[in-house]
């Protein structure tokens, strides 16, 4: 499914962020990352999407290797990974429809399919009767409920989320933790850094823990494990 062999990555100003990661996850998994800020977490979660490139070392996906990977294949890449961002990223000319169907339309999927499409997750995260309405007009919930339909709406094998509840209040979270519970449940494999140690530590899953650039814990059903 993704796994990392012997990762390197090392940025021109010399900072090491990944030291020699090796790792495995398998279809279905729900993993969290976690460790303190500037520990390689981001670098970790973009070398998945290719994002970051790594120095060296082997990063597959779904049985490409994005470390050899051509630039003009990153699209094809990124058909089947879905990604949900902190600060939401979506188009603000855009409607709640139009933003969710980009993402089929830039891989020419047709318009009957989009339709259907869209409107099936639309209704999955609860925000079908907002279907008109701009970005601007939503809750910060809400703008990371259309966020999270756009990531899967060409139903990728895998969903990785960059602190997803970052910029969320504390009941808004739980429900953005939900709809990945219920997302997972139909089989995609969820990989998300957070800092949320509550989430964490009550919904016990596998934590991954970096710090320095390397995993220094893996742990099943495992515990936050840092002082917030």
């Amino acid at each position: 499914m993704i796994e990392m062999k012997n990762v390197y990555k090392k940025y021109p100003n010399g900072i090491v962020a990944a030291n020699g990661l090796s790792i495995k996850f398998n279809q279905g998994e729900f993993a969290y990352i976690v460790g303190p800020s500037g520990a390689g977490k981001s670098t970790f979660i973009k070398m998945m999407y290719r994002e970051e490139r790594a120095t060296s070392g082997d990063v597959i996906v779904n049985g490409m290797n994005l470390t050899t990977l051509k630039n003009k294949e990153i699209p094809y890449l990124r058909r089947q990974i879905g990604v949900v961002f902190q600060d939401f990223k979506l188009l603000p000319m855009l409607n709640v429809y139009e933003n969710v169907a980009f993402a089929l339309e830039v891989i020419e999927e047709q318009p009957a399919t989009i339709r259907k499409r869209v409107m099936e997750v639309l209704d999955l995260v609860g925000l079908k009767h907002k279907a008109r309405m701009f970005p601007n007009e939503l809750s910060g919930g809400e703008q990371q409920r259309v966020s999270i339909a756009r990531s899967i709406v060409n139903v990728p094998k895998v969903v990785i989320a960059d602190e997803p509840t970052g910029n969320l209040d504390p009941e808004t979270s739980w429900d953005i933790m939900n709809l990945f519970e219920e997302i997972n449940a139909r089989g995609t494999t969820i990989i998300m850094a957070t800092h949320n140690k509550e989430i964490v530590n009550t919904i016990r899953r596998r934590v991954i823990a970096i710090e320095g650039g390397l995993i220094v814990r893996d742990e099943n059903g495992g515990s936050y494990g840092y002082e917030i």
